[in-house]
């Protein structure tokens, strides 16, 4: 996959990933793409301080990342 096909797969799921943090009062934005395998995020609105922020982002946002680019190696939230 090229650089660019990572990119836009990892917006797509992004995108499929939005709604649902949206509905929580929160977004995500993407920061950065690292040798395209990790992938670095910020989590948005209430997802800052939801003390659930670390689980929706291993079982949601980077469950649905490697499903689109599953090549990904890493997704972390920066601050």
């Amino acid at each position: 996959m090229t650089t660019e096909e990572v990119l836009a797969n990892v917006l797509k799921a992004l995108d499929e990933i939005r709604p649902f943090l949206n509905s929580d009062g929160g977004d995500i934005s993407l920061v950065e793409i690292e040798e395209d395998k990790h992938v670095k995020v910020r989590l948005e609105g209430a997802c800052t301080s939801c003390s659930v922020n670390q689980m929706t982002l291993k079982a949601g946002v980077e469950t649905t990342i490697k499903k689109y680019a599953p090549q990904i190696e890493t997704v972390v939230n920066v601050l």
